[in-house]
């Protein structure tokens, strides 16, 4: 199988494409810098303005394209400029790989959208979300919301369109857990505001094994989320890292600390509420998670940091 990956220089492209090479699947991966690719990695430059260009020959003939183009949610706070950023590196990108599937002679099969749990907005409910929830209110559902409908047009093209709603990938080398864990390792680590706030969780293999499998799945389209089997709120989560790291966890982070360092608006989006989504179409459809339970999960992660 050929595969064609934008977004690939990320945490998640890493880890499928590492997954997908070592399977003996051929991976292009779509970058903005010409860096040299690895054994069976071809690396194309592209520069997603909305419209195809020269790169899209690249599409011609794969059989998936797996889109995780975005700028990091978290890693600044949410100013006017970096909300922009964070919507036209999502939609411009999608809109771009749209075109290119338009010109190719041989269509790939199935398009993979990324998106993110963050779809079904933020709040303390602590009722199960399934696929079947609507979108919410606040500025990442709608960023979620906004990219998934960029990505809708490929039906139309004659593609398998599967949207992958991802929830906080635990990894010992990337992503949220290392600077969530940071603190613990220093006896200061602890439940952040009240705890009760649901994080929806998977482990970065899991999250490259259920990518996969869809992509090889030709009755699964449309929304699946790409969490773990059972939800926690941040204060279980908390105390699977204390477990994992032989530390305590005790020093509760107040709200307005968050709200200083990040601005309110990202910290009660990202942080100070969450969702206890549940992964019901996966679930139902056969798929098999090798860590579904948190200290397990959170133990190996920080193992192989």
């Amino acid at each position: 199988m050929r595969v064609v990956i934008a977004g690939g220089s990320g945490l998640l492209g890493q880890a499928l494409t590492g997954q997908l090479v070592a399977g003996g699947h051929r991976v292009t991966v779509l970058s903005r810098t010409d860096a040299p690719g690895q054994n069976g990695v071809d690396v194309v430059l592209w520069n997603p303005n909305g419209t195809a260009d020269i790169w899209a020959r690249a599409l011609d003939g794969a059989d998936a394209v797996v889109n995780l183009s975005g700028a990091g949610i978290a890693d600044r706070r949410w100013t006017t400029s970096r909300k922009s950023l964070l919507r036209s590196s999502r939609v411009q990108p999608t809109r771009s790989l749209i075109a290119g599937v338009e010109t190719c002679r041989h269509r790939p099969s199935v398009f993979v959208q990324g998106s993110a749990v963050g779809y079904y907005g933020a709040s303390l409910d602590d009722r199960p979300i399934d696929e079947s929830h609507g979108p919410g209110a606040d500025f990442l559902a709608r960023l979620c919301l906004e990219w998934e409908d960029a990505a809708a047009p490929i039906s139309a093209l004659g593609c398998r369109l599967a949207i992958v709603r991802t929830g906080l990938v635990l990894a010992g080398r990337g992503g949220v857990l290392p600077p969530i864990a940071r603190p613990f390792r220093f006896f200061v680590g602890g439940p952040v505001s009240s705890g009760r706030q649901y994080m929806p969780w998977i482990h970065v293999h899991d999250w490259v094994a259920l990518v996969a499998w869809t992509m090889g799945n030709t009755h699964i389209s449309g929304a699946i989320n790409a969490s773990a089997p059972v939800p926690v709120t941040n204060e279980e989560f908390s105390r699977a890292i204390a477990h994992a790291l032989g530390r305590p966890s005790w020093l509760r982070v107040p709200p307005l600390a968050l709200r200083t360092l990040l601005g309110s608006e990202l910290a009660d989006t990202a942080l100070l509420n969450g969702q206890r989504v549940v992964p019901a179409r996966a679930l139902a459809a056969g798929f098999r998670f090798q860590f579904g339970e948190v200290n397990e999960a959170v133990a190996n992660a920080l193992s192989e940091a």
